[in-house]
């Protein structure tokens, strides 16, 4: 699969098809599911794509999906979706989100 994606050119991050399957591998690594009975009302707004840590990836997929940058967090370095979230939570300055 990854031949036929650097075959027509430059991979984008622009490939539906491709976000898709991703997205869906992807939600498995969750570290909280907001659909989850133990998930807490608090952690609602301590979200990865509310955190000053979080970068956006780029293409479609960034909708959803950024990058944990932050030294302290477990998931540091790692993929993560925007509506989950870690103990190393720090709120943006400025309050925005993804």
């Amino acid at each position: 699969m990854g031949d036929q994606l650097v075959s027509g050119g430059p991979w984008t991050g622009d490939d539906r098809g491709h976000n898709d399957e991703a997205h869906e591998r992807w939600l498995r690594l969750r570290n909280r599911s907001t659909g989850a009975p133990d998930y807490r009302d608090d952690w609602y707004d301590e979200q990865c794509g509310g955190c000053r840590f979080w970068i956006a990836l780029s293409g479609e997929v960034g909708r959803d999906w950024g990058a944990c940058a932050h030294a302290d967090s477990t998931f540091d370095g790692q993929v993560r979706f925007e509506h989950d979230g870690c103990a190393s939570f720090t709120v943006r300055e400025d309050g925005s989100l993804g």
